[in-house]
């Protein structure tokens, strides 16, 4: 048998071939796979455009604006019969889609007469309500009496939960002799918050400041810490608006010694948002 001789150079090209082909291996076996791309199928996409609520519109046509408020421009509007889809809302605009496109915004007084796809009108009177349940955000004004002296005062507050609240209040009393300028802050229980008639109970400090006529002799202003409680009755009218009635004790301390009270009723208007 014939032994077949092979060459340096042919060894050195075998044996380079083999070392680049282990490495190449070793290093597909290092290296993860990569992960699949996900891939939202067309069908998805179609399910999540049907799901969206679609009216029609009844009156003889809508306005669509370029923004959430009467302030943006009317760019288009949308005739008697043709459909409309619900995007997103803001406090009253909602943010729609017409069947070509369009988009635009659309207060909602215009679309409480659309029906909805089984023929049956739009009612939003839930969404109000959830509106109402859910509002953080409080302002008012009163007018009322203040002893016996006409007063007038103005409150901000923050609802922290369903029952309780922070509040700011401040007032102005015009009398025949003094005139006074008082605030004071409140921790506010309303144990029946999601009730349309709902009584409340308030406690607070404050200040109270008192400037008499210059033309009374030997008169002096005075600044003194105050003391606030209160009972009262807030009433939902409608959409974002609340009438409110009040009865309060203001205890103003003179001097470490010296305390005299003011008692005052009110009744004004606030909102919400």
């Amino acid at each position: 048998m014939m032994a077949t001789r092979i060459s340096s150079p042919a060894i050195a090209a075998l044996l380079t071939g083999m070392l680049c082909h282990a490495g190449a291996r070793a290093a597909d076996e290092s290296t993860p796979p990569a992960a699949p791309q996900a891939v939202v199928p067309a069908e998805a996409k179609a399910t999540e455009r049907a799901s969206a609520e679609r009216l029609q519109v009844t009156e003889p046509y809508i306005e669509l604006h370029t923004g959430p408020g009467r302030g943006f421009p009317v760019t288009q509007v949308v005739l008697r019969h043709e459909w409309i889809e619900i995007e997103l809302r803001h406090t009253d605009w909602y943010r729609v889609r017409t069947a070509k496109g369009q988009v635009g915004w659309v207060v909602r007084q215009q679309l409480t007469s659309t029906l909805t796809a089984a023929g049956v009108g739009k009612s939003f009177r839930d969404i109000m309500l959830d509106d109402f349940l859910n509002r953080s955000l409080q302002m008012g004004a009163a007018w009322g009496r203040f002893k016996s002296e006409p007063a007038l005062k103005a409150w901000a507050g923050y609802r922290m939960s369903e029952t309780l609240s922070l509040e700011l209040t401040l007032g102005q009393v015009q009398g025949k002799f003094a005139g006074s300028d008082y605030w004071h802050v409140d921790l506010m229980a309303e144990p029946w918050s999601d009730q349309r008639w709902s009584p409340f109970a308030s406690i607070g400090v404050g200040r109270f400041k008192n400037e008499p006529n210059a033309s009374l002799v030997g008169a002096t202003t005075s600044n003194s810490k105050l003391t606030h409680a209160a009972v009262g009755l807030n009433y939902h009218v409608s959409d974002r608006f609340l009438l409110r009635a009040d009865y309060g004790l203001h205890t103003v301390y003179l001097s470490d010694s010296v305390t005299t009270e003011y008692r005052a009723s009110s009744i004004g208007v606030a909102f919400f948002f």
